[in-house]
């Protein structure tokens, strides 16, 4: 996670507030400690940055489910501990050892959080399944039991980007009834046909009930060179699908490593440009087009097949039960990946059921805290996380 310098004005005001009456205000003085650390702002606000934080002992461990035992790994807080929480990636091939996500942990469990993150195997391989709403149920009920990992505390459960709305679903379901302290959905979804239908056409349907909701801007290739790999196998001559497959997790691999490591990046581009090359038509069409990032017209091409992609309940809070734990929703407004309407969606489903803490920010693009900031924005985003700590 990320940030300009345009941050450290906003920061500052906070700070000087904040130390003014830290003793009264701790989970806001740890909810701006985090967003120092998590934006990169440890050198502009060490002071800041050193609040509230106690050093972070990791491990490697193993988490049951019914599809078989799950790699994971658990932070803890050295010292002093305030919640525990279970918290899954979305959708990339490094799972749960993506260098953000890492980051990101260390970063809770330093705030006070005994945090767990169980690999979930479809989303390493870029598939949405309802058997992965089944992983997080079964690792949130087992790390629940299991007291002596999370000293006593309720659990939170969290999910980032289409993994938030998989944990939304999750939270709902009967088994984890009075287990939960909190869901936390970072970038999710309330509908997952509703947003493979946009990643493929730009549009939204519109909300009932919804109003000042914020643009919905043009997709990201990304997200529909995603749709692409899961509808191969209606794309193209069985004998082509393998290699379709793999040329687009070449090209999805080389996306996510351009966010920190744009050298290797360029080098798998590359590999995946050769590989399309390599392909007979139509798979060569098809993979071009991702390799390309023609999205005006690769989803056209894609619409007609979405029918029996993701048409089930596990994959869409607002077709399931809502928890019986608050709810916090955070959503960056320009989220082109997962549109920002979909949060709204899922507030108004939600309310009628739990508490609902909102808040869509410009300082969040998807699943990144990385946009210029005003005083009022930040110090909404330590409100917002100052309750989820609290």
């Amino acid at each position: 996670m990320r940030s300009p310098i345009c941050w450290t004005v906003g920061l500052v005001v906070v700070a000087l507030a904040l130390l003014a009456v830290r003793a009264a205000a701790r989970p806001y003085v740890r909810a701006t400690s985090l967003i120092v650390r998590t934006a990169g702002l440890e050198r502009q606000h060490p002071t800041l940055a050193g609040l509230q934080t106690d050093a972070v002992a990791e491990r490697k461990d193993t988490v049951p489910s019914r599809f078989g035992p799950l790699r994971a790994r658990l932070y803890t807080p050295k010292t002093h501990t305030e919640g525990a929480l279970l918290l899954t990636p979305g959708i990339n091939a490094l799972g749960i050892d993506e260098p953000r996500l890492v980051a990101f942990a260390r970063h809770l469990a330093s705030s006070g959080f005994i945090v767990l993150t169980p690999e979930l195997p479809d989303l390493s391989r870029y598939l949405i399944t309802a058997r992965s709403t089944d992983m997080i149920e079964d690792a949130a009920l087992w790390f629940s039991n299991r007291s002596d990992l999370t000293r006593g505390h309720r659990i939170g459960l969290a999910g980032i980007s289409f993994a938030g709305g998989l944990s939304m679903v999750a939270a709902g379901r009967p088994s984890l009834r009075g287990r939960l302290g909190f869901v936390f959905s970072f970038g999710g979804h309330a509908n997952f046909q509703r947003v493979v239908r946009y990643l493929c056409s730009g549009t939204e349907p519109p909300a009932p009930g919804i109003d000042h909701a914020p643009p919905v801007p043009a997709p990201h290739d990304y997200g529909v060179a995603i749709v692409t790999l899961d509808l191969a196998e209606q794309l193209v001559p069985p004998e082509q699908v393998e290699p379709l497959k793999t040329g687009i997790l070449t090209f999805l691999h080389a996306s996510h490593l351009a966010l920190f490591d744009q050298k290797t990046a360029d080098q798998e581009f590359a590999h995946a440009r050769a590989q399309e090359e390599a392909m007979a038509e139509p798979g060569r069409t098809f993979l071009h087009l991702v390799n390309v990032r023609d999205v005006q017209n690769l989803g056209p091409k894609l619409l007609p097949h979405l029918a029996n992609l993701g048409d089930n309940a596990a994959l869409s809070p607002d077709q399931s039960p809502a928890p019986d734990a608050p709810v916090f929703l955070l959503h960056g407004v320009e989220d082109n990946v997962v549109p920002a309407i979909e949060t709204l969606r899922l507030a108004k489903h939600l309310e009628p059921y739990t508490t609902v803490h909102l808040l869509l920010t410009t300082l969040i693009s998807h699943a990144d805290v990385d946009r210029p900031a005003t005083t009022s924005e930040v110090v909404n985003l330590i409100r917002f996380w100052a309750g989820m700590m609290n």
